[in-house]
């Protein structure tokens, strides 16, 4: 179908929950992106920084292709092949003290959901009973109600008040607003939830100051700390998780995104003295896990790790930062590796820079009015970098 086609369809059958850019995906390889009339678009936002490997990598491709012709899905009833393989690799890349224990989600938002009930049963059962949760201004956990009562973002809750309640929110970065709500709800915390890198709103980092006093004061107080790893981790920002860079005790990590190269999959792993309060029947998920999903992030996975992507991030992402600061109209780039926003002067619209340049063959997101947000496929090299800048200099000029 054309793309026309599609809008009507769109239009007439679909929840309008998103605003499509005119463009009809229906192949990739690599960087690249073409639409149903040919024309190709490199691809700096990777799905939503899904596409770790980039598009349609031949492991990918024959490991899901393999898995849907011996067996698509069983459910959590009986053992699988592969998912205790995954498990096992997670629990590696997260390394530290003791193993880690996993459990398999479809998608960012129920890895969160998972990593709160978890923490609230391990206050229950082994600390002091808290239930509240503490999360930070401008942060994005997800869309499911819990999840969205956990973002803090007004303009995204109030079509949907009540929120549920157990959650406080304090300002990025800021050291005494956190300990205040220790001292204002003692015993009452069961965990501190955090992005290292927010994403959704901007690419706004946590200092390493902050993070290293989030993680004292949650545990001198009884409380856990859980990183929310759906964008930043699985080698994103060229660590296999962004709160390994900085030195600090992480409990619970919940991902998805990258984790299976597009596939849809998610995960919220823990440490095993913290997964072990979980039982038979307490928490579930009927796709989770499923024998597509694994057989996807397996072969992710290694490709990952045998073609040297976390060093590839490490180069190009430093490379990247370098170009986009150089442009005209950038004012400041944050982030990390290949996490990075592009802050643009107040005569620049960012929204419209998006849709020039998907007439220029680029595929790009905006956060914000001023912000330009670059997730690429983590396989991106310096020569993707050149000519994406080279493009926006003259979109930006």
């Amino acid at each position: 179908m054309t793309l026309q086609q599609q809008q009507t369809l769109d239009e007439q059958f679909l929840m309008p929950t998103f605003a499509r850019k005119p463009a009809c995906l229906v192949e990739g390889e690599g960087m690249r992106v073409r639409d149903d009339a040919g024309r190709e678009y490199l691809d700096f936002l990777a799905g939503i920084g899904c596409i770790s490997l980039g598009h349609c990598h031949p492991k990918l491709v024959a490991a899901i292709q393999d898995q849907a012709a011996r067996l698509i899905h069983v459910g959590n009833y009986y053992y699988i092949e592969q998912r205790g393989e995954v498990a096992a690799m997670l629990s590696n890349m997260l390394g530290g003290e003791g193993d880690w224990k996993t459990f398999f989600t479809n998608s960012g938002a129920e890895s969160n959901e998972c990593a709160m009930k978890l923490a609230r049963l391990w206050s229950k059962r082994k600390s002091h009973g808290g239930n509240i949760i503490v999360t930070l201004n401008g942060s994005f956990h997800g869309r499911t109600m819990e999840t969205l009562a956990a973002t803090a973002q007004p303009v995204k809750q109030e079509l949907f008040y009540p929120m549920p309640e157990g959650f406080v929110h304090v300002p990025i970065n800021d050291v005494e607003a956190l300990r205040g709500v220790f001292e204002a709800h003692p015993n009452k915390v069961a965990a501190v939830m955090l992005e290292v890198i927010q994403g959704e709103s901007g690419v706004h980092p946590c200092t390493e100051e902050f993070l290293r006093a989030a993680d004292e004061l949650a545990h001198a107080n009884g409380a856990l700390l859980i990183c929310d790893e759906v964008q930043t981790g699985i080698y994103r920002t060229g660590k296999p998780y962004a709160f390994q860079h900085y030195g600090i005790k992480a409990d619970i990590v919940a991902m998805a995104k990258g984790i299976a190269g597009g596939f849809p999959m998610g995960a919220c792993a823990a440490r095993a003295s913290v997964a072990d309060v979980f039982e038979p029947g307490v928490h579930g998920s009927t796709f989770g896990g499923s024998n597509l999903a694994v057989a996807a992030a397996h072969a992710t996975l290694h490709a990952l790790a045998d073609e040297g992507v976390a060093d590839n991030v490490v180069e190009v992402g430093a490379y990247l930062r370098e170009r986009l600061s150089a442009l005209p109209h950038v004012v400041e780039v944050r982030g990390l590796g290949l996490m990075l926003a592009a802050e643009v002067d107040a005569t620049v619209a960012a929204p419209d820079v998006v849709s020039a340049a998907l007439d220029a063959g680029l595929l790009l997101n905006a956060t914000g009015p001023t912000t330009l947000r670059f997730l690429p496929p983590l396989v991106c090299t310096k020569a993707d970098v050149d000519e994406l800048v080279e493009k926006l200099e003259s979109l930006l000029s």
